[in-house]
């Protein structure tokens, strides 16, 4: 007889379906993973058929995580194509502003705004076939009063270079070097970089899946808990010694 598969809890196939994130607890920690995937979603809401990760779901989840005592790591796994510009770097922002130990794995494609995705954690990993699309800001519609659009354009850009310059190795002049490239793609501007070549740039800090990201992420959890436990033995001591 074939072995009972037991079913994914209610609570967990929820958290799946709403959030695209699951909590597994392990004997090394307690690791909450989430999923961006799709298109990261604005202010506007965009069509039931498209894939999307909605910034209010993440912003709150990850506030939770933060300052959950149950949750020692979060794994998120990015498969995007970009989007809103505003609603990417508010996550990753609050990625980044994490004290919890956090890593990234880019699988499949993380393009556009999932650039600064994926470094916003404390280690970025990326499979050898994954993509990153780097190009300029764009913006589709009519645009009004052409040179303060453009100046809005070139700081939103520069907060975008400066971002992920500051959270990888990459300098912010080699990253803009690559957004304004011109005959790498042939109906736009910008660069198309791969797994390892992601990694030669300094993007990305290790070529990597599932396994050496987790692995990763462990160690990082026993050296907090190292941590913590020597801050907790020292306010100990102090203790002690203000009775004696």
């Amino acid at each position: 007889m074939a072995e009972e598969i037991t079913a994914v809890p209610a609570p967990e196939r929820s958290s799946i379906a709403e959030t695209g994130s699951i909590t597994a607890h392990t004997a090394r920690g307690t690791v909450h993973c989430i999923t961006i995937v799709g298109q990261i979603e604005g202010h506007m809401e965009l069509p039931a058929q498209n894939k999307t990760t909605k910034y209010e779901h993440v912003l709150p989840l990850l506030a939770k995580l933060e300052e959950s005592d149950e949750v020692n790591g979060v794994l998120f796994l990015l498969n995007t194509v970009g989007g809103d510009v505003e609603a990417g770097l508010a996550i990753a922002e609050l990625i980044a502003g994490m004290t919890k130990p956090t890593v990234s794995i880019v699988l499949g494609g993380s393009h556009s705004i999932g650039v600064p995705l994926a470094v916003a954690a404390r280690r970025s990993f990326a499979v050898p076939s994954a993509a990153m699309t780097i190009h300029p800001v764009r913006m589709s519609g009519t645009v009004i009063a052409a040179p303060q659009t453009y100046n809005y354009f070139q700081r939103l850009q520069d907060r975008i270079v400066a971002f992920v310059s500051s959270h990888s190795q990459i300098t912010a002049q080699k990253f803009q070097a690559l957004m304004l490239k011109k005959d790498d793609m042939a109906a736009d501007v910008g660069s198309v970089v791969y797994g390892e070549e992601a990694v030669s740039l300094g993007i990305i800090d290790q070529v990597g899946g599932l396994s050496d990201g987790l692995q990763c992420l462990y160690r990082q959890i026993e050296e907090a808990k190292a941590d913590h436990n020597k801050i907790a033995e020292e306010l100990k001591a102090s203790e002690q010694d203000e009775k004696e």
